[in-house]
């Protein structure tokens, strides 16, 4: 009984980790009978787990949805990977997970093996409590988006710029994307008729949802790709040439291939080329150089920088009369 208790539980771990499995195929992995995989089978449905059968050369097993949730049979890694992934849920970039995730956690700590909660005991981290970054994301939100990307349903939804300007909007929706804190929604837009990302934070989806489309080819390289290039045109909507009175070997490893460029001048000098979305972040960035520079181009920077200065010298006064 305790021989035939453990191979059931070995078989329906099996059935849990693949799509579809060959009568020949689960014989092999519990070292039995293509007879004994069939008796297996039937005992699981009288158990209540709805393990579906096809016949014929392509047939074979596969686990159903119930109207329960099975008993999850995971490894030793994969525990581990759930129960860090929870808590890392309980602090991420999501709002309205965070209860949920910790008590999910307590679930599966209860049930683990000692040598597990031992493991997992010993990685707990702290958490240094801050406010929730803007760019969270309801997880009704999230899973709202995520079904009508599933079921190819249109999505229409009010949208907000980052100047604060307001449009509704209506697209075919395709995948989601998190790039860092922050959430994407690649879909086709029907008034546009071209791709585009939207950032979640800024959407409210309206309900109900639109008809059903038929998919098109997604974008090269795939969603998160076209995501990237996305983010990657918007941090170089701006560049500028800055000579820095200072070596270059004092500023090449301050400066990143993503962001800026560097290469050496005449006489200890060097010339930076700088990206960023706006004048005003170019400006603020050359001070963590803390050197002398002279811009060379545009010319729209140098009046940046002088207004920086000028407001650092109004601060000092202030601080120097009190």
């Amino acid at each position: 009984m305790w021989e035939t208790s453990a191979r059931l539980l070995r078989l329906l771990s099996l059935l849990q980790t693949r799509r579809e499995w060959s009568g020949a195929e689960l014989a092999d992995k519990l070292d039995v009978t293509s007879r004994t995989v069939r008796r297996d089978v039937d005992r699981l449905r009288d158990l209540g787990y709805p393990v579906n059968a096809s016949v014929g050369v392509g047939g074979g097993y596969q686990l159903g949805a119930g109207a329960e949730m099975p008993p999850l049979l995971l490894d030793d890694e994969e525990a581990v990977a759930v129960a860090f992934g929870l808590q890392s849920g309980a602090t991420g970039p999501i709002v309205g997970i965070g209860e949920p995730s910790l008590r999910a956690l307590t679930k599966l700590r209860q049930v683990m093996p000692s040598r597990l909660r031992h493991r997992l005991d010993a990685l707990q981290v702290d958490v240094v409590a801050r406010p929730q970054a803007k760019s969270a994301v309801e997880a009704s939100v999230l899973a709202t988006i995520a079904s009508v990307c599933h079921n190819r349903e249109r999505l229409r939804f009010d949208y907000r710029t980052h100047d604060g300007t307001e449009s509704r909007r209506e697209i075919e929706p395709y995948r989601l994307v998190r790039a860092g804190l922050r959430w994407y929604l690649v879909g086709w837009d029907l008034s546009r008729s071209d791709w585009r990302s939207f950032r979640v934070d800024r959407m409210t989806p309206k309900i109900p949802t639109g008809p059903r489309f038929t998919a098109r080819e997604l974008p090269a390289g795939g969603a998160a790709e076209f995501v990237s290039r996305g983010i990657n045109r918007a941090v170089r909507q701006t560049q500028a040439r800055i000579l820095l009175h200072a070596p270059i070997e004092q500023i090449a490893p301050m400066v990143h291939s993503d962001w800026g460029t560097v290469e050496a001048a005449d006489d200890g000098t060097c010339v930076i080329v700088l990206s960023s979305d706006s004048q005003s972040s170019l400006a603020g960035w050359l001070s963590a150089f803390d050197v002398d520079f002279t811009v060379l181009d545009p010319p729209e920077l140098r009046a940046e920088c002088q207004a920086i200065a000028e407001r650092h010298a109004r601060l000092s006064a202030r601080y120097a009369k009190a």
